[in-house]
């Protein structure tokens, strides 16, 4: 059973800031990244209160603009917080954001947004500190749909004075589940086609309760660790639309499936190479292409991967080589079209050679989707891995080691 997505249920925390009222938000995963947003939320001055997979946040005691900078590079979500901070303090100040090392991902598209809502941002080896008396609505084009950017500006035009407009915003599941909870709250938000959203701004939102839907890396996550392992595995709590581009992909290597209303699940008696490169929504998920690249690893032929999201995906090769997997990486756009890393010299392409028997290695996380992949690998190794800097995993799945040990893994946690 998974539970709802980590990159939905800490932007929703940060939404509760635009209420008056709590907002309740069912379904969470217990995972380190709501800890850390628990925390800047706490500092300043928000109540927030966990009951089992509930979240309770009332900004009714906000007093302050400046989250420590303590939390500064743990996440990416003080950039987020930027928007909300501004209508209720005037004045905000958050540290550098962090995240997974796994390419840029730079703030210029969340500052360059703010500043055209009419916000003074200055950007400083600290931190980013702005201010505005009353942000106005703009028509805002991304150049790139990113995600981050696109949650920013939701957060920072529903209270704003007019209308915004985002084009070529990101269209994720995440993303819409935002913006259908800031509708819950009182926003005026249309989506409109060809990567638009229309936003009116209002006067005022109200607290909101909303359950999250399943997170769909996660539910992947596990369907490999079946198909890697010559076994069965049936996840619970995503739906099948979530899940379409990935299902479709792993059913053209060979992989069967059982889908009903409750869950999803998949077996594959020999599975065979493919070539993938990940997008945008509704194109092939780029947290997805870590454990693919395991299960390309165990799959007969050469496969490609081709990354066009973030560049620097694919820190996690390296330990899998140690183990024993075929894989090189290229500054060529492989197995897709070119892509805007296609001159930047950066690795973004991986061509595996399978099936390869892998070998256990003492090997250290890089981060969250990596840090699956070598657990993945683990699995489906000869011997005994392990691995240094699990709390990376915990930061993204809920209760990881528990469901491991479920899907039958031997993991023991040392000191």
């Amino acid at each position: 059973m998974v539970r709802g997505s980590k990159n939905a249920v800490t932007k929703h925390m940060v939404a509760a800031l635009l209420a008056d009222g709590p907002c309740v938000v069912q379904n969470c995963p217990e995972t380190s990244e709501v800890e850390i947003t628990s925390g800047m939320l706490t500092s300043l001055g928000c109540t927030v209160e966990q009951d089992q997979d509930m979240i309770t946040v009332d900004a009714a005691g906000l007093s302050g603009g400046q989250v420590p900078g303590f939390y500064g590079g743990r996440n990416r979500i003080p950039i987020l917080l930027l928007g909300p901070l501004l209508h209720r303090m005037g004045e905000a100040f958050v540290p550098v954001v962090g995240g997974d090392r796994i390419g840029t991902r730079p703030v210029d598209f969340h500052v360059a947004a703010l500043r055209k809502m009419g916000a003074e941002v200055e950007v400083t080896p600290e931190g980013v500190h702005a201010k505005a008396t009353q942000l106005q609505g703009a028509r805002i084009r991304l150049p790139y749909p990113s995600v981050g950017a696109t949650e920013t500006i939701l957060l920072s035009s529903v209270l704003a004075k007019g209308r915004t407009i985002i084009e070529n915003a990101a269209t994720e599941p995440e993303v819409i589940e935002l913006g259908l909870y800031l509708q819950r709250m009182g926003a005026s938000i249309e989506l409109r086609p060809d990567r638009r959203f229309v936003i009116e701004g209002v006067d005022r939102l109200s607290g909101a309760e909303h359950s999250l839907q399943g997170d769909r890396i996660e539910a992947v996550s596990y369907l490999v660790a079946g198909l890697v392992t010559g076994g069965r595995v049936r996840v619970f709590g995503c739906p099948q639309g979530r899940l379409i581009t990935a299902i479709s992909t792993l059913q053209r290597m060979g992989a069967r499936f059982e889908i009903t209303d409750y869950y999803v699940a998949a077996e594959a008696s020999q599975l065979r190479s493919n070539v993938v490169q990940t997008d945008t929504h509704p194109g092939f998920m780029t947290d997805w292409q870590s454990p693919l690249v395991v299960l390309y690893t165990q799959c007969d032929g050469m496969s490609v991967l081709h990354e066009t999201v973030y560049e620097g995906r694919f820190p996690y090769v390296d330990a899998l080589q140690q183990m024993g997997a075929e894989i090189e990486l290229f500054d060529s756009c492989l197995g897709g079209n070119d892509c805007r890393f296609r001159e930047s010299g950066e690795l973004h392409s991986a061509v595996v050679k399978g099936a390869t028997p892998l070998k256990g290695a003492e090997i250290t996380v890089p981060d969250i989707r990596g840090g699956f992949a070598y657990v993945l690998a683990a699995a489906a190794a000869e011997g005994t891995s392990l691995l240094h800097g699990v709390e990376e995993i915990e930061r993204g799945y809920h209760r990881p080691l528990d469901a491991f040990r479920e899907l039958g893994l031997n993991v023991e946690l040392v000191p």
